[in-house]
């Protein structure tokens, strides 16, 4: 693994035996306090994930859906906790509108992170359910001060949402998003979170929060009911893998886009010469692009709730079929990208890992910042937008509809070989996530860059509208020849740029692990 960067950065890799890494401090200290009490790593990973919502309610809240890879010490396991639409979600409800609402009761599926927290502790953790809500309860009852990307974040969102319902009122304290260094206190939120610590979580699904829920959707006309969220259950769906350059990658099966970084990175094995090609050189960099293009065409044709999906995952992830997806790629020329085929058969990212050989990757996310910026009144609990992600439109199988999971863009990546853990990482950012794990596979796995060092260089973007996406640091000439081979390309300022993600890695070495944490976010990652 090389240790020495060539890449503007201010972090140094985290070499330890007990390890959190993610975006936020405060709650990657939340994570530490329990591996110091005892707790293992899914101790670790549960309490961060609570206290976020607290200390970065910009990306990610009670009212959040969450996913997880776990390796316990001996196996690996899927966990799908990604909420479904209300059953009174018909297509007729949506048939006038061109594209799913962004925001308000109808973009709001019923969450499934709580029901995450639960059943992870229950199956793996080693303290007391109640024990991982501490250090969030004390952040939201006493005040925690709002660190600096996190108070842009809230701003921004500040000027859209204020007249979303109850959100001013739980997030714009004296009628302003919070500035940097300012303590911000949430005690309704803090009595919410001692309900579920209370209640194993049935206060969210079945009881006092339950019905604040639906009383507020009922008040504005949203669909969501008691049934709807009683009916909810987290599904252990275990995991899609691809071999690749001596290592496994796994990811989540759809409802999410993890299978996206899979088809591109499987594309990507059957390019020849491109294991050859530098990381940050213009020829790597076009077929990774144009790789990742194609992923994306089959993504948003086939992927969607499982129970809809026209093609199975490992149809899109044949060899055969991605080695003529590869055929497509011209190396010296961009193209425009069609789907193939197959034959038929605002997001936190955290990960930690323990010194007796667990660890965890988990992602949780409100969508876009605040989400659909309702936050039920007295509560604190700001609720997801997950529902923009369906299509309004019939024919689809992604098409929306009652009681279904919609497509997600939040994907947590784990690594093995020979069986054996070798990484858990992710990378947070809407649509960039995929493209990020891809990005990190390259860097981490075929070129040994250390987790640090991979998570510094500067990234690019496929984005929606067509164009690509690159960060400052890329370099003058690198730009100059993807434009020559018909790259529409703009440099994107500022290396805290949201557009490009933020990663968190952990890497199993012989004497412990290494980690890196994305300078691009406040986080870090701590450990001993």
């Amino acid at each position: 693994m090389n240790p020495d960067s060539p890449y503007r950065t201010v972090r140094q890799p985290l070499y330890a035996s007990n390890v959190v890494a993610t975006s936020q401090p405060l709650a990657a200290q939340a994570g530490l306090r329990m591996l110091i009490a005892g707790g293992n790593a899914v101790d670790a990973a549960l309490a961060t994930a609570i206290a976020l919502t607290v200390v970065e309610p910009t990306s990610n809240g009670i009212g959040s859906d969450a996913f997880a890879i776990v390796w316990d010490g001996e196996s690996l396991h899927g966990l799908n906790a990604s909420g479904r639409s209300p059953a009174g979600w018909t297509e007729d409800r949506f048939a006038h509108l061109e594209t799913m609402p962004i925001r308000g009761w109808d973009s709001v599926t019923v969450p499934g992170a709580v029901s995450a927290w639960k059943v992870l502790s229950q199956r793996f953790g080693r303290l007391p359910f109640e024990q991982l809500f501490e250090p969030a309860i004390e952040y939201a009852r006493h005040g925690y001060p709002v660190s600096p990307i996190v108070a842009r974040s809230w701003k921004q969102a500040a000027h859209t949402l204020s007249d979303q319902p109850g959100f001013a009122e739980a997030f714009m304290p004296n009628h302003s998003a919070p500035v940097a260094g300012q303590v911000f206190r949430l005690p309704a939120m803090a009595d919410s979170l001692v309900q579920i610590a209370d209640t194993g979580g049935e206060s969210f699904y079945r009881g006092e929060l339950a019905s604040r829920i639906v009383a507020c959707s009922d008040q504005k006309g949203g669909a969501i009911s008691l049934d709807d969220l009683s009916n909810h259950r987290p599904d252990w769906c275990g995991t899609v893998s691809l071999s690749w350059h001596g290592y496994d990658l796994h990811e989540i099966p759809p409802n999410g886009q993890g299978i996206a970084a899979l088809i591109a990175l499987g594309i990507l094995r059957e390019v020849a010469g491109f294991d050859e090609l530098d990381p940050d050189s213009p020829q790597s960099i076009h077929v990774q692009i144009e790789a990742m293009k194609l992923a994306f065409a089959d993504l948003h044709r086939y992927v969607s709730d499982p129970a809809t999906m026209e093609i199975s995952p490992e149809a899109l992830l044949d060899r055969e079929y991605l080695r003529s997806r590869a055929g497509l790629i011209d190396p010296r020329k961009a193209r425009a990208p069609i789907h193939g085929v197959p034959s038929r058969t605002g997001t936190v990212y955290l990960t930690a890992a323990d010194s007796g050989g667990r660890m965890v990757s988990l992602i949780q996310s409100n969508y876009m910042g605040f989400g659909s910026g309702i936050v039920v009144p007295g509560t604190g609990i700001s609720l997801q937008n997950r529902g923009s992600g369906f299509r309004s439109k019939p024919g689809h199988p992604n098409s929306v509809g009652p009681s279904k999971r919609p497509f997600h863009t939040i994907i947590p990546g784990f690594v093995m070989r020979n069986g054996k853990p070798i990484m858990s990482f992710g990378v947070m950012g809407g649509p960039m996530q995929a493209q990020g794990h891809v990005q990190m596979a390259v860097r981490v796995l075929m070129h040994c860059q250390n987790p640090q060092m991979a998570s510094d260089a500067p990234r690019w973007q496929v984005m929606d509208a067509g164009y690509i996406a690159v960060e400052e640091g890329m370099t003058d000439s690198v730009v100059t020849d993807l434009g020559k081979m018909g790259h529409d390309v703009r440099v994107l300022p500022g290396t805290t740029n949201q557009s490009f993600g933020g990663a968190q890695l952990i890497m199993k070495t012989d004497s412990g692990f290494v980690a890196g944490s994305d300078h691009r976010k406040d986080g870090m990652a701590v450990g001993f």
